[in-house]
């Protein structure tokens, strides 16, 4: 993938992330997005548009451990999701 498709992905994913629908997802994951997008590895933005696919509710309840994570989202970009706080 280019470099300007990255960015343009990069870009897309932290629009996407704010705008969930589900405000604590919105906190945590736009909080993310915005706070870390420009230092993660292209493999990590893959793994962070992966799990944007996911229901916002089971992402929810993955990074606050109320559910199992199913192996293909149990990745680093989960951990560092559990370590963010968003009012920091």
């Amino acid at each position: 993938m280019s470099t300007e498709d990255m960015t343009l992905k990069r870009k897309r994913l932290i629009y996407q992330s704010n705008y969930r629908g589900f405000k604590e997802a919105d906190l945590i994951l736009g909080g993310f997005a915005k706070a870390h997008m420009h230092e993660l590895t292209d493999a990590e933005v893959l793994m962070f548009e992966d799990l944007l696919e996911a229901k916002d509710h089971d992402i929810y309840d993955w990074i606050t451990q109320k559910l199992p994570v199913p192996a293909n989202y149990d990745t680093t970009i989960l951990e560092r999701l559990r370590a963010f706080d968003p009012k920091a």
